[in-house]
């Protein structure tokens, strides 16, 4: 190819005549005709554009391979920068809190320094600040009405939203959703923030100030990011509630501004109350005291059980703030995919609450961390499922099934790591090119799944490496993921009809690649000859039809004479050939000149039955032993029952011993040689074959005799 480029320059005018502007492909092909001296000239310049398209052709695969790598790295770095954000975003949200929240306590302190300051400061924040208890429960219960009237105008939320003492409405007003990816507008929608949820309605048409029921979020697992301005999208915030997250545009910057403001408010006042709750209930009730007794003999048992110590119930110290806030982080590392660090986070509250009492705190912070253990589930087991990019081979499975084991479920981590590896292996086999020769496609099916099937068992061993029950899963996934590359590798070699050579070569290869497994302790042969035993016999009872057929031909035609192969050339390779079978005394049936004392037809049959059992013998496993030596003895039969009916009806005395000295080649010779190859090649002895040769020995008659006896 370089050399057809390089002549002359050759290659680069054709290429810059090809790639100008004005070029007609007719004009081109008739000039070149007209110019040409002759089919030399076309034909080398057809193998000039050949290798340019062959040369551009590489050059565009290298130019789409670089711009793939540059798209891999690019979205790898929107992800990290994505990470980044989101984290900044929650480390700006934390400090903001930690700053109100230092400022609330700092006035607190001021407060009860001087009483009578706090409550000018309070009666100047809030004119409408309840004075006494009588008027905190008007305010309450108006809170509560205006709740309620609000929600009469929300069709479907009133079994949805219990009326509960503390629930009040805090915020509402119209916002815009938008979608995510493409920025367009989804619906107008109207969002009632409850200090401990946020309920979302769309706008009924042909109402006005009437809303229909959408989506309703507890505060618990909901997040607030800020969008920033890109006109003209402009004023919007993000939602986040794993695994989803809803966009929204406000009608003004200071209406956005609101809502950010009031939903991480209202979030930090439930966090505070949550935590408020969790440590009165955590704090010790003193015991009723028992009702006095007349009875004079409870003094006794009174003073028995003061003798007894009383086994007071362990409390469990909820209040920490890692514990106050473990929720929330786990929302966060979901959401960045930082898999391990929540997973550590429930490693670590599992070992703090290993040997508590389990009391109903327990039990609701048990709640809330199973609802996010599900959601971590799911996200992992999102990520080994097949539809996701199958590249990078067993190690990219790695982080998420090692999750997975950690959170106690092994079985479907080993479930789904064999799925995404099947169908791994699945689509490696179905993008083969099939080209070319099939013993080359052969050697790149191969190739390409005993490396898959090496490569998942070293990575099973190691992930699973102490769940010795999911061994027998992966025998399971093995054989049948063996199937499937039978399937294909049966498709390419025997159904479109093979020689027997190409097919011995190809089941050669494939036991070759199988015996690679050995290196991690598994053996799958016995698997792939199960498989192929039923179209390896279907193929040696196809080839000895053939053979049979070609010899019942050759024998209608024999004529009983000589061969004369005209030239030392070709009786030296026939000489090569019947050494190649194992024929070693050849010599003694070579005459003067180039001529042969056998006939054409038994140095055929020869050289066809010695190939047969050889290629035979690459495809033998124990399953084929009967079918291949009842196939040898079908061969052999023809060729000696024709010998021996020519024997006995030919008349002519010369031809007769002719005919009786290819008989002695054929029993004296050929058949020894079959014996032997076939016990080598075999490992024992095959005593129909030694049986066929006793039955077929020519005995000595009367030379002058007309008839045989055989």
């Amino acid at each position: 190819m370089a050399l057809s480029l390089g002549e002359g320059g050759g290659g680069s005018r054709l290429r810059r005549q090809l790639e100008s502007g004005g070029f007609a492909a007719g004009e081109y092909v008739k000039q070149l005709s007209q110019q040409s001296d002759g089919d030399r000239d076309l034909q080398e310049h057809r193998q000039r554009i050949q290798a340019l398209s062959e040369e551009t052709a590489q050059s565009l695969k290298r130019n789409v391979y670089q711009n793939y790598r540059q798209f891999i790295e690019t979205a790898r770095e929107i992800s990290y920068l994505e990470s980044e954000m989101y984290q900044l975003s929650h480390i700006l949200t934390e400090q903001k809190g930690i700053m109100e929240a230092v400022t609330q306590a700092l006035l607190l302190q001021a407060d009860r320094d001087d009483p009578a300051l706090g409550a000018r400061r309070a009666a100047a924040a809030d004119p409408f600040l309840p004075l006494s208890a009588k008027d905190a429960a008007a305010n309450e219960e108006g809170r509560q009405r205006t709740l309620t009237t609000l929600l009469e105008k929300v069709e479907g939320c009133r079994d949805l939203l219990p009326e509960s003492p503390g629930k009040y409405l805090v915020y509402n007003g119209d916002l815009v959703e938008y979608d995510a990816d493409h920025m367009a507008q989804i619906q107008r929608v109207h969002a009632f923030l409850m200090n401990d949820c946020l309920l979302v309605a769309t706008a009924l048409p042909n109402r006005r100030g009437a809303y229909r029921y959408d989506a309703l979020y507890p505060l618990d697992g909901l997040a607030v990011v800020n969008v920033k301005d890109n006109p003209p999208m402009k004023d919007m915030f993000k939602l986040l509630m794993f695994p989803e997250s809803r966009t929204f545009q406000a009608e003004n910057a200071k209406i956005k501004k609101e809502w950010l403001e009031v939903l991480e408010e209202t979030k930090r006042n439930r966090a505070l109350s949550e935590k408020r709750r969790l440590e009165q209930e955590a704090l010790p009730r003193p015991a009723p005291a028992p009702p006095e007794s007349t009875n004079p003999f409870d003094e006794d048992e009174e003073e028995e059980e003061e003798d007894e110590p009383s086994a007071e119930e362990e409390v469990v110290d909820l209040s920490l703030e890692w514990i106050q806030e473990l929720p929330e982080d786990l929302d966060v590392c979901i959401a960045q995919r930082d898999f391990e660090g929540a997973v550590d986070l429930l490693d670590k509250l599992n070992e703090y609450l290993g040997d508590k009492p389990v009391s109903q705190p327990v039990k609701e912070l048990r709640a809330k961390v199973d609802e996010r253990v599900r959601q971590l589930t799911d996200v992992l087991v999102f990520e080994l499922s097949p539809d996701r990019s199958l590249r990078g081979g067993p190690r990219a499975t790695r982080r998420a099934v090692s999750q997975l084991i950690r959170l106690g479920q092994s079985t479907k981590a080993c479930e789904l790591f064999l799925k995404n590896r099947a169908a791994a292996v699945q689509t490696a086999i179905r993008q083969l090119r099939i080209e070319g020769a099939t013993l080359l496609y052969i050697h790149k099916l191969c190739h390409v799944f005993f490396t898959s099937l090496l490569e998942t068992a070293r990575e099973f061993e190691t992930d699973f490496a102490g769940n010795n029950g999911c061994y027998s899963a992966f025998v399971v996934w093995a054989r049948s993921s063996m199937r499937m590359f039978v399937d294909a590798f049966s498709k390419q070699v025997f159904d479109s009809k093979e020689s027997l050579s190409t097919a011995a070569e190809c089941v050669k290869v494939a036991k070759e690649h199988c015996k690679q497994l050995s290196e991690i302790g598994l053996d799958l042969t016995f698997i792939i000859h199960a498989l192929l035993v039923k179209d390896i016999k279907g193929a040696l009872q196809s080839y000895k039809d053939i053979i049979i057929e070609a010899t019942k031909h050759r024998n209608s035609e024999e004529m009983w004479r000589k061969m004369n192969l005209m030239t030392p050339e070709a009786l030296g390779k026939l000489r090569e050939e019947m050494r190649s079978c194992g024929v070693g005394n050849f010599d003694q049936y070579t005459g003067d000149d180039c001529w042969v004392n056998l006939s054409y037809t038994v140095v055929a049959f020869t050289k066809q039955t010695m190939a047969f059992l050889e290629e035979a013998l690459k495809l033998y496993f124990p399953e084929l032993h009967m079918v291949l030596l009842e196939s040898l003895v079908e061969i052999i039969l023809v060729a000696v029952q024709h010998v021996d009916y020519s024997l006995r009806c030919e008349q002519d005395p010369e031809k007769k011993a002719f005919i009786r000295q290819n008989a002695s080649f054929l029993y004296e010779t050929v058949l020894p040689v079959v014996e032997k190859r076939f016990e080598e090649g075999v490992g024992k002895p095959a005593k129909q074959l030694q049986d066929l040769r006793n039955a077929s020995r020519l005995m000595r008659v009367n030379p002058e005799s007309t008839t045989s006896v055989v």
